[in-house]
């Protein structure tokens, strides 16, 4: 897969992330070090559908799922070209009898989508795709990226976008960003680290049970489990995983993984 474009997995954050200089920083390095793909395939921790579904094929207008931020925040625009193309090969790798695919043409793109990929493509300029999880089961996840995995050699990125903890009743979101993290947070953005740096899959699937603070770090888990579909579409080059993004913001952990 030496000329297969990487897969990502991406600590997008609420919408005020887009403020903080280093992490747009990071992200835009992020895709400047990486071929232009032709289309971005992204699951995104916003969206729980099923069956599986398929977002608008054509530009509609952004879907902005938060509540109380100022106004500026309901002001961002995104108008990336749809990916109908794109939709039909994801079709054609999913598709089964026993797992039918759904399409949501109104549905915009989510701020788990929109959010990381402005600061990687500003222009507007990649077709984009957006799927729903159908699951928070981390091996039927897996099992999904595996089968999009060839979309890699076709110029397709693929995205996974949550938050490597996330926990927002247990942070401080009053005070500064960079106060210090939590222990918990702390403690599991490093199971996380080390496990995917020795590819031990099998932990990283059963992280409610193997990692340290699981519970306390994901209470819910549908921040982590787009990670799941990016580790399937990348399982044939885990060993070349490099964390692109570290730190923490209110206390949850930014890391973000290239793999491959």
């Amino acid at each position: 897969m030496s000329d297969a474009l990487p897969v990502l997995y991406l600590s997008h954050g609420a919408p005020p992330l887009a403020d903080d200089r280093q992490w747009t920083a990071e992200l835009a390095a992020v895709s400047a070090g990486i071929t232009k793909p032709k289309a971005i395939l992204i699951v995104s921790a916003h969206w729980e559908a099923a069956p599986l579904t398929l977002a608008a094929t054509r530009t509609v207008p952004l879907l902005y799922d938060f509540w109380g931020f100022p106004d500026r925040y309901y002001q961002v625009q995104y108008a990336a070209p749809g990916a109908p193309e794109l939709a039909d090969q994801v079709r054609k790798l999913l598709h089964s009898p026993a797992t039918p695919v759904y399409d949501d043409p109104a549905r915009g793109l989510d701020h788990g989508a929109y959010v990381p990929l402005k600061e990687m493509y500003p222009d507007a300029d990649v077709p984009v795709l957006q799927v729903s999880m159908p699951t928070l089961d981390p091996a039927e996840l897996f099992a999904i990226g595996r089968k999009l995995a060839p979309l890699r050699d076709q110029g397709v990125l693929i995205v996974g976008s949550g938050f490597t903890t996330h926990n927002l009743s247990a942070v401080n979101l009053g005070g500064p960003s960079d106060a210090a993290a939590p222990s918990w947070s702390v403690e599991f953005d490093d199971w996380a680290r080390r496990a995917l740096a020795q590819q031990d899959v099998d932990s990283l699937i059963d992280f409610l049970h193997k990692a340290p603070a699981a519970r306390i770090a994901h209470p819910r888990t549908e921040h982590f489990a787009p990670l799941f579909v990016s580790l399937g579409a990348s399982e044939s080059s885990l060993g070349t995983a490099e964390t692109v993004v570290d730190g923490f913001w209110y206390g949850l952990s930014k890391r973000s993984w290239q793999l491959g």
